[in-house]
C-alpha cells in the first residue's frame, strides 16, 4: 500500500474495528478466523487480506499482540526499559520521539483567557485508525482525537468545550498535509518536526510530556509514569491526565493500560486502543 493511502486504512479499519469488539465480547469462546470474519460480514479470506493490508501481519499474529500474557510481559520489560533510561541521565528510552514532537503550554494568564481571541483552524481526515478530528493554531497542533462511529458533531463540541473562546476556522488543506505527515509510516523519512501548542494545567502537562518517553510499541501502566514524573501515590491523577488528552497518537496515551495488564479505558474507545497498540507492536516486532 501506498504510505499515503489513508482513504483506503480508514475504510479497513471500520471493520478492524467492529472485528475487535466482537473479540472483547466473546474472548472467553476463543473464536476462529472464519467466526470473526463472520462478524464483519466478510468470508475469512476477504477478512485475511484485508487484515494483512492494513496491519502488516495476520489477525492471529496480531491477536497474539493482545493476550495478557503478552501484556504483562511487555509491561515489565517497559519498566525495566524505563528505569535505565532514566538512571543513565535521559528523559526517557525514545529520545527520536523527544525530537519530532516539541511541546508549547499556554501561559497562566492565557489558560485564564480559555483561548479568548486565538484562531484556530480544524478538519476531518483519514487515517489508519478511522476518521479523524485535526485542529491547529498559528503555534502548532492543539488538538487531534478519533471519531467514535459516526459522530463528527460529538468530536466538534469537545472541541469547541476545550477552546470556548477562541474563533474556529475549518480549512481542510492545512490539516490534511499535517495528517499526512503523522500518519506516514516510511522507515527512511522522519516524521515532523511537530510542535503542540496545548492547554493543561503544570501537572496535566508533565504527565503528557512522559508520556512522550514511551517508545513505540512498548507499554507501561499508569503507576509507573505516576513514579516517573515524581509523584508515585498520584497515579488516579495521573489517569485523570491521561484521559483527557488532548492529542491522540503524538502523545501516546495509548501505551499506558493497568498494572493487570488489561488494555481498556481509552477515550475514543478500548477497540481502538488495542487497534494502536497491535499496530505498532507489529510495526515494532
Amino acid at each position: 500500500m501506498h504510505p499515503y493511502d489513508y482513504s483506503q486504512q480508514s475504510d479497513d479499519y471500520k471493520r478492524i474495528e467492529k472485528a475487535i469488539q466482537y473479540l472483547e465480547a466473546n474472548f472467553k469462546s476463543q473464536p476462529t478466523l472464519e467466526k470473526i470474519a463472520e462478524s464483519v460480514h466478510l468470508s475469512k479470506y476477504h477478512f485475511d487480506r484485508m487484515f494483512k493490508r492494513w496491519a502488516g501481519i495476520s489477525p492471529i499474529q496480531f491477536q497474539q499482540f493482545m493476550t495478557l500474557d503478552y501484556t504483562k510481559q511487555k509491561l515489565a520489560d517497559s519498566r525495566s526499559l524505563l528505569d535505565t533510561a532514566l538512571d543513565a541521565g535521559l528523559s526517557g528510552p525514545s529520545r527520536l520521539h523527544d525530537l519530532f514532537v516539541t511541546f508549547e503550554a499556554m501561559t497562566p494568564g492565557e489558560f485564564k483567557k480559555q483561548g479568548a481571541g486565538l484562531e484556530i483552524f480544524y478538519g476531518f481526515c483519514d487515517s489508519p485508525f478511522g476518521d479523524c478530528l485535526l485542529a491547529i493554531t498559528e503555534r502548532g497542533i492543539c488538538h487531534l482525537g478519533f471519531v467514535k462511529g459516526d459522530k463528527r458533531s460529538e468530536a466538534l463540541n469537545q472541541l469547541f468545550e476545550t477552546w470556548p473562546g477562541a474563533v474556529f476556522t475549518e480549512n481542510h488543506k492545512p490539516i490534511n498535509l499535517i495528517a499526512n505527515d503523522i500518519f506516514r509510516y516510511d522507515r527512511n523519512t522522519k516524521p515532523g518536526p511537530f510542535n503542540l501548542h496545548l492547554k493543561g494545567t503544570n501537572f496535566q502537562i508533565n504527565v503528557w510530556k512522559a508520556l512522550l518517553s514511551i517508545p513505540e510499541g512498548w507499554v507501561v501502566s499508569y503507576q509507573d509514569i505516576a513514579s516517573h514524573i515524581g509523584h508515585p501515590k498520584a497515579f488516579r491523577a495521573v489517569a485523570n491526565a491521561i484521559a483527557i488528552n488532548p492529542v491522540a497518537y503524538l502523545i501516546p496515551c495509548h501505551r499506558v493500560i493497568a498494572k493487570s495488564g488489561k488494555i481498556h479505558q481509552y477515550r475514543w474507545g478500548s477497540a481502538r486502543k488495542k487497534a494502536l497498540i497491535g499496530w505498532e507492536a507489529a510495526r515494532s516486532a
